[in-house]
């Protein structure tokens, strides 16, 4: 029973310190990326412009049709309750303050983990099995200055722009189902969203959110590819962890940002 329990005790403590470990070894490799940033920014620049075509634009079909969906729920959801205080009208201050402080970041974020993070995990991942990586070190080629950095600002960029595009169509969604479905009157809804929708406090907010989210959501993508074993099983497990962690540090980072926030 004893050396059961000391066996157990040592499996947890040895993967705390794997952890601790690798929270480690990403910040090291968070710092190599912005070290690294510095040199050629010209050829930065380029090459991060071609990538954020497939971080953002090849993402941005199941972000707009998710941002209609939502909206849309979102205004029958909030019609079905705001009327029975008698406030229907409101609905539109309702869509618009639930997709720009909260749902707007959280759930672009999940969706772009599940979408460009994976697809960013599995290619670093494939590089580094193919010896892609490495040859490009043998020929003194730095791979984090030619194949992590853009990446990494592509979806630092990304983020918040997929961001906007997905409050506004979520907007839209609200609007349709609003005014042409339930008959709440145009005037109402748009002049109540824009009088109760502050800049500094919502839009700003939701702003800094995505961009916290995309620098979290990049990186975690990028690590989990570049630290994945040199196998078809590691880098599947790869980009699962790249999912798993991502939504983990989206949902937790939301919390910690929103408190701050509030309290500021």
């Amino acid at each position: 029973m004893l050396k059961r329990t000391t066996e157990t005790l040592r499996g947890i403590g040895h993967r705390f310190i794997n952890r601790i470990w690798r929270l480690g070894t990403a910040a090291r490799f968070f710092w190599r990326i912005l070290r690294r940033s510095t040199d050629k920014p010209m050829r930065l620049i380029k090459l991060t412009v071609h990538e954020m075509y497939a971080t953002g634009v090849l993402s941005l079909v199941i972000i707009l049709v998710s941002a209609l969906f939502v909206g849309m729920v979102l205004g029958l959801q909030g019609y079905n309750t705001l009327q029975r205080y008698g406030s229907a009208d409101a609905v539109g201050v309702l869509v618009a303050l639930s997709l720009v402080r909260e749902l707007g970041p959280v759930v672009t974020a999940l969706l772009f983990a599940g979408r460009a993070g994976t697809a960013i995990t599995a290619e670093i991942g494939l590089m580094k099995t193919t010896e892609q990586l490495s040859a490009m070190e043998m020929m003194a080629v730095n791979p984090i200055a030619r194949v992590i950095a853009p990446r990494f600002w592509a979806g630092v960029i990304s983020m918040p722009l997929l961001a906007a595009m997905f409050s506004m169509v979520g907007v839209l969604g609200g609007y349709l189902v609003a005014v042409p479905l339930l008959g709440i009157d145009a005037g109402s809804f748009w002049s109540q969203m824009q009088t109760s929708v502050d800049f500094r406090v919502d839009i700003v907010n939701g702003v800094i959110k995505s961009f916290v989210f995309g620098v979290a959501c990049t990186i975690i993508a990028l690590f989990e590819g570049y630290d994945a074993p040199p196998t078809a099983e590691g880098v599947s497990r790869a980009t699962t962890r790249t999912v798993v962690n991502s939504s983990l540090a989206v949902l937790g980072l939301d919390f910690a940002l929103t408190s701050f926030m509030i309290s500021v």
